[in-house]
């Protein structure tokens, strides 16, 4: 029995905790105090109080990917929600079960039609939920204590099955209102496929792979939200399958397995890996989502017609559609139905480069991205986390070589410079036992850098490598002019700010290899955040940049069919 009374607060505060939500990110505000106070009854939960509402969104982001589970941000009316909103549509297209939970005002302001602070100025109590509702899955406004308990349960329940964010907006003076206690519900059971369409599909796509002489196997980011990265690795051992993933499904598959191939990417992916690929007779796809970033500006030539295209819930092979089936179980039962092939596999090892390593040192010269990346793949462990940002970090963290059991984090559908600073916040807490490492260029760093304090003040200890190169380097290769450079800071000092009186963090700059050399090494033996700025000149990026960024803006570019 808990030690306080039932409330709104503390049933919401507890169904979470009953979901291993330890953590929760939040900025205070008039409209959710109330809401808050009945958080901190909950020994379980611990609040995470962030600079503002987008970064506690960004690391609410990080916290679901490192923990596999729910997580929670809670912001004030208005004025909070709609601050946060840019990360909840963010892990909307990322797949990520975030419940956004915001105050609202009293009810009875509502009642009698009051002009509001924190509004638009009119008589208009909806709008936020109206606005949310376009990325969650359930945006519900609760009113009244009778109804709230199962208003909790249904987003909950919503968010785990769809992984996809939620809105619940609690009056402030409903949120101490008493309530039932949270009774005993299963919230993890997935929905079973409906055993026709789960057979018939199978039955299909089976005929298909085994008539097939070299099929391949391409996985994509929702493997993950599908929880079906175990099913898939089974698949591929028992099929022998060469097997490929986009970008954004990068260590969703263990890039140590034999029949791994690399990152298909079109030009820009592993070499070799796109040419097994697109001359395959039969592609299985598996949580793929070909957007022009995915594809390099839609270059990437897979051919639909000779593929079965797994989904979260459906399964379309040879145009005929099958769904209410689960990616996992399909996955499950196709395996006992396929015969082994690995002719895609041989041919690729037939003509696969091996990539020269940069060879480490510790030269004097101006540091290069191909030697800060080298060393970062040198630092990499089974335990490790890399969080790249949206840019230059994307192509090079790309072509790391993840030891099993790491992880690669990228938030490649949504693209919000800035992400991964929060991110990183909420990785580091959602995954303690992580290395985490991020790697993050100055312009984005800018968008969100107050994030840094936070990471201080509750001990998170990632290493942050900095990229220091004067501007936006992916928006120049895209589209280049005087909007991309940027007014430059002294990075490695901002953690003397951030530090204030009991922060344990510790900065510094380096422009050689030689001193990079030194700040790993000291990085990896301090118990603390280690912010690494990196001096990279400011055309050094990646040629896969230069390449991907010339086919998007010709995407881009294209002028309308109608001149």
């Amino acid at each position: 029995m808990a030690d306080y009374a039932w409330t709104v607060g503390t049933y919401l505060a507890t169904r979470l905790a009953e979901l291993d939500v330890a953590h929760y990110f939040t900025v205070p505000g008039d409209y959710n105090l109330i809401l808050l106070d009945e958080f901190l009854k909950v020994d379980q939960l611990q609040m995470v109080s962030c600079c503002n509402e987008l970064n506690a969104g960004y690391a609410a982001d990080g916290y679901a990917r490192a923990t596999g589970g729910l997580a929670a941000v809670v912001v004030t009316y208005s004025v909070g929600g709609l601050s946060a909103l840019n990360a909840i549509a963010g892990a909307y297209a990322e797949d990520l079960p975030v419940v956004a939970i915001s105050g609202a005002p009293n009810t009875n302001s509502t009642a009698e039609y009051e002009y509001l602070h924190h509004t638009l100025g009119k008589i208009d109590y909806d709008y936020v939920r109206e606005i949310f509702a376009r990325v969650t899955v359930d945006a519900v406004t609760i009113q009244h204590p009778t109804e709230a308990a199962g208003q909790i349960d249904i987003a909950i329940e919503k968010a785990l099955r769809h992984r996809k964010p939620v809105y619940l907006e609690v009056a402030c003076n409903i949120a101490a209102a008493p309530i039932s206690a949270p009774n005993p519900r299963d919230f993890t059971k997935i929905a079973a496929s409906d055993p026709h369409s789960l057979k018939a599909a199978v039955q299909h796509a089976a005929r298909l792979l085994n008539e097939a002489q070299k099929p391949v196997l391409l996985a994509g980011p929702s493997v993950r939200a599908a929880k079906a990265e175990a099913d898939l690795l089974k698949l591929v051992d028992a099929t022998q399958y060469a097997t490929a993933v986009t970008p954004d499904a990068k260590s969703f598959f263990d890039e140590t397995h034999p029949n791994y191939m690399g990152i298909y990417w079109g030009s820009v992916g592993t070499p070799g890996c796109g040419s097994v690929v697109e001359s395959a007779d039969q592609c299985l796809l598996v949580g793929a989502k070909f957007t022009d970033y995915t594809t390099t500006g839609h270059t990437t030539l897979v051919d639909r017609r000779k593929s079965i295209d797994v989904r979260a819930k459906e399964v379309i092979v040879a145009g005929e559609s099958y769904n209410n089936v689960a990616m996992a179980e399909f996955l499950r039962e196709l395996t006992e139905s396929l015969s082994q092939n690995p002719t895609a596999l041989q041919a690729f090892k037939r003509i696969r480069k091996e990539q020269m390593p940069v060879k480490l040192g510790a030269s004097t010269e101006p540091l290069t991205t191909r030697q800060l990346f080298a060393h970062v793949q040198n630092m990499l462990v089974g335990e490790s986390a890399v969080i790249a940002e949206t840019g230059d970090s994307w192509f090079n963290g790309i072509e790391l070589s993840l030891p099993e059991a790491s992880r690669f984090e990228i938030q490649m559908q949504y693209g919000s410079i800035g992400w991964s600073v929060g991110a990183t916040l909420g990785y580091c807490l959602g995954a303690p036992e992580r290395k985490v490492i991020a790697c993050i260029g100055d312009g984005s760093f800018q968008l969100t850098a107050q994030e840094i304090s936070t990471m201080l003040r509750y001990d998170a200890k990632p290493i942050v490598f900095l990229i220091n190169n004067g501007g936006y380097t992916i928006e120049v290769e895209i589209h280049d002019g005087p909007y991309n450079t940027i007014n430059n800071w002294q990075y490695a000092r901002l953690v003397e700010v951030f530090n204030g009186e009991h922060g344990k963090g510790s900065g510094c700059r380096v422009a050689t290899e030689a001193e990079l050399v030194d700040a790993i090494a000291q990085a990896q033996q301090h118990d603390g955040l280690s912010l690494i700025e990196v001096m990279i000149d400011r055309d050094d990026c990646s040629s896969n940049l230069l390449e991907w960024g010339g086919h998007v803006a010709r995407n881009n570019g294209r002028p309308p069919r109608f001149l």
